[in-house]
């Protein structure tokens, strides 16, 4: 076992360090962040402040309102967007943040401009929007006017990246905001939008990103710090991966966050100044909330792929980064080294399970057990808020399964398979499995064991096996024996050996069943019954009603290979094997054809009924023993009368009263195979009276 322990330590830091490989290397990036993706589906639910977020997009059915109601062509006029900001400031929000770029002058003119900016100027909470570049954008300076992003300069540091070039709003718009903030997140390599940067630096300021600047703007006093691999607001962290990114947790699909259309907001500002009700009958819908306007219309462009939902607002990934903040939790990935360790104590305990593991049940119940580990590992790790690496656990769990098994069968497979075919036609299936389990079995000796004990034999088998040819013979015996041992098989019987007609089984080993006697007497009695039923077509071909006798003992013998060195069997020695052939015989003596001994009667509890039959003692063993006849329960009651007759002259007989059992004995005589032989007994009895009655029946023949 230490070897195979050592075996399977070394498959499984071997799978280790190829599975750190391909975590250093993303080699499986794709299958990872798509697991990833799948995770975060799974266990996105909004938090507590999910609903301190309101979204007002325009949608497809606000374009659609502002060409049919309103005659309004896109771009629309900036005064339009003057009466949404109105509104969100008559109901009290918290911020209102525009996830818009307004580079250019609008269309409609000058004063439609200054319409919008003084709207602006009058919330005095709006937060417009900047958008930070490589290449794009005119700007390498901070214009003159604009509000500075932070109060506090931050100097230039490894995990916030610096953009060289800006595109900002125009003076109107951007002068009178409140604070600006970068709408730029570049996806992952794959497209997706799963993190961001919380702060980039431009012209020597540090930007925060849209969802920030909301945070910011409604908690203008809150101090930043750049701490390793962390951004700290007041009491708020904002975990960075190794490039300065945030991971999002994701709330749920688009539309987690309330939305309103932003038809339905300029409506109800227009109705509102006309002196009519509004739209939007709530009026505290955006009282102390933080207003994000986007756009989700399919033709304005700004829908990005996400893990939650391939098509996704680009305003609702600002939402998410601001819900998390004020929730505290944004996921952190875990070291690549921690992913390695946790992949290399599964990796052992899979490659040292697996070589452990004594058949292919057991390597199957590995595999069962140990592939969905790294899965649940990274759900929880999830829920708990840390990226975990699956394909880094996936990969050692996976490598270390198939090489343990691999190993298994190159090593042990040839083995046991040669145990198996050399034995398959001698042994049964409970011990060949046994062998195959342990080889070192193989070998002469045995063990002390109490056992239930099996031997029948065909009633006057002598007689008419002299009149069959011999494959008539040949047949007859293949077809009973295999009826038998089937039985005895299923019952969880090992079949000892056969002699001739006999058969001899036995239970309790070598696999330990503490039902045993259970077990075997319910095979004696399935035997009988399975007899009977082919005692008609075994008449047929032999001429004869073909009966068996079964007698069954419990006790200790030896149990185990015997023979020589170079051919033994798996066997039985012991005065209990001798007492079973015993009972088997003196079944003649009684017209039963199962007996079974007072130690097996000792252990069946209610499982069966049985009648005592008497005590005796058999030829060439010391001692009385009591034995019995077991039947089924229903087989009792149907003939209940008749066995309380019996027991009744039994007790006169033990009682020495000869005369009065023979009289009880006569009424069942024809009903009650032995009842006759008990009259005889008595009558033998009264002409020889014994010296000393102790009422044991001496049995003169085996």
């Amino acid at each position: 076992m230490l070897k195979k322990i050592l075996q399977g330590l070394g498959i499984g830091l071997a799978a280790t360090l190829i599975a750190a490989a391909v975590g250093h290397w993303r080699l499986l990036n794709g299958l990872e962040t798509r697991t990833y993706d799948w995770r975060v589906r799974m266990l996105a639910k909004p938090s507590p402040f999910t609903d301190q977020i309101r979204l007002i997009l325009l949608d497809q059915n606000s374009l659609d309102w502002g060409v049919n109601a309103m005659g309004l062509s896109w771009p629309w006029p900036r005064e339009v967007y003057a009466s949404l900001i109105a509104f969100c400031k008559r109901q009290g929000a918290k911020t209102i943040s525009f996830d818009v770029l307004f580079t250019e002058p609008s269309k409609y003119g000058v004063e439609d401009d200054r319409a919008l900016g003084s709207s602006i100027a009058a919330a005095s909470n709006f937060v417009g929007t900047v958008f930070l570049g490589k290449e794009s954008g005119s700007r390498t300076n901070w214009p003159a006017g604009m509000p500075l992003p932070l109060k506090t300069d931050i100097a230039p540091d490894a995990r916030v990246a610096s953009l060289p070039r800006a595109a900002f709003p125009i003076p109107e718009i951007g002068t009178n905001a409140a604070l600006l903030g970068n709408v730029h997140s570049g996806p992952d390599s794959d497209g997706i939008h799963r993190r961001l940067k919380p702060l980039t630096l431009f012209d020597g300021q540090a930007i925060p990103f849209l969802g920030l600047a909301a945070y910011l703007t409604a908690s203008p006093h809150e101090a930043i710090a750049i701490a390793p691999r962390a951004i700290r607001i007041g009491s708020h962290v904002v975990p960075l991966d190794r490039r300065g990114n945030a991971i999002l947790r994701y709330r749920g699909p688009a539309g987690t966050h309330q939305r309103i259309s932003a038809a339905a907001v300029i409506q109800s500002e227009l109705q509102i100044q006309e002196g009519k009700p509004p739209v939007i009958s709530d009026p505290t819908l955006f009282k102390d909330k933080y207003v994000f306007f986007g756009f989700s219309a399919p033709g304005l462009l700004d829908l990005r792929p996400t893990p939650v939902k391939g098509v996704y607002p680009g305003v609702e990934i600002a939402a998410t980064f601001l819900d998390n903040l004020l929730a505290g939790d944004f996921i952190r990935k875990t070291p690549l080294l921690f992913d390695v360790l946790i992949a290399l104590l599964l990796s052992c305990l899979c490659g040292v399970g697996i070589r452990a593991g004594r058949n292919a049940r057991d390597n199957v119940a590995g595999f069962i057990v140990a592939l969905p580990i790294p899965l649940l590992l990274t759900l929880w790790a999830y829920q708990r808020g840390y990226w975990m690496s699956f394909t880094v656990l996936e990969t050692g769990v996976v490598l270390s399964l198939v090489a343990a098994l691999m190993l298994n069968y190159a090593v042990e497979g040839k083995q046991k398979r040669f145990i198996r075919n050399a034995f398959k036609y001698y042994l049964s299936e409970d011990v060949i499995q046994q062998l195959t389990q342990n080889p070192d079995r193989l070998k002469l000796g045995g063990e002390l064991r109490t056992l239930t004990i099996h031997f029948s034999d065909i009633k006057g088998f002598s007689t008419f096996s002299e009149k069959l040819d011999p494959p008539t013979l040949t047949t007859l015996m293949n077809d009973y024996l295999t009826a038998m041992t089937d039985i005895i098989q299923e019952e969880g019987g090992t079949v000892d050996k056969y002699i001739g007609d006999a058969v001899v089984a036995f239970w309790n080993a070598p696999l330990s069943q503490e039902d045993h006697a259970v077990r075997g007497v319910r095979a004696a009695l399935r035997c009988q019954r399975k007899l009977a039923e082919l005692r008609p077509e075994l008449k047929a071909r032999t001429g004869a009603e073909v009966y068996c006798r079964i007698g069954l003992h419990t006790g200790p013998v030896k149990v185990g290979n015997m023979g020589s060195h170079t051919r033994f069997n798996y066997t039985m020695l012991g005065d209990a094997a001798n007492l079973a052939s015993r009972l088997e015989g003196v079944n003649k003596q009684f017209g039963t054809y199962a007996m079974i001994s007072e130690a097996t009667r000792a252990l069946l509890g209610d499982a069966f009924a049985v009648r005592e039959l008497s005590q005796i003692a058999v030829k060439g063993r010391a001692g009385a023993v009591r034995v019995f006849e077991p039947m089924w329960p229903q087989d009792y009651a149907e003939r209940h009368d008749v066995l309380e007759t019996f027991a009744r002259g039994l007790a006169a007989y033990y009682a020495g009263r000869f005369p009065e059992a023979i009289k009880v004995f006569e009424t069942i005589q024809e009903k009650d195979p032995p009842a006759p032989y008990y009259i005889k007994r008595c009558q033998d009895l009264i002409a020889h009276p014994p010296a000393a009655w102790d009422g044991v029946w001496v049995m003169t023949e085996k």
